[in-house]
């Protein structure tokens, strides 16, 4: 199984395990600047678990060894991805001065989740 997606209106190939890791990333990332707080550490831990379990997941799809493994995989990223919006739902209401970040993320969450109920269409 390839983890590069073909844009129809381009010729510029997508490397969703590459995506799917920027993700993770940039989810550490927001994590790092929050304040440390008994709220913040729960949330933060939830959510840093399911953001980098879409890129990890993605990749054992991408190996997988059967259709049905792949697909099966696949289902666990879009899970993964849906779970991480809720986190991210839930950091912005403890930190309101970082939701403007949070929705930027939760957009991302929301379109890897769309691509992976495509991929599963398929």
């Amino acid at each position: 199984m390839s983890n590069q997606i073909q844009n129809p209106n381009s010729e510029k190939k997508y490397d969703l395990g590459e995506r799917t890791a920027i993700f993770g990333e940039k989810m550490i990332e927001l994590s790092q600047s929050l304040t440390k707080s008994p709220i913040n550490n729960s949330l933060v831990s939830q959510g840093i678990r399911a953001a980098t379990s879409v890129g990890a997941n993605y990749c054992e799809a991408d190996g997988a060894e059967s259709k049905k493994d792949f697909r099966h995989k696949i289902a666990i990223c879009k899970k993964e991805a849906k779970e991480t919006m809720h986190w991210l739902r839930m950091i912005a209401k403890a930190n309101l001065d970082k939701s403007k970040e949070c929705r930027i993320l939760w957009k991302e969450a929301h379109e890897l989740a769309l691509i992976f109920s495509s991929i599963m269409k398929k």
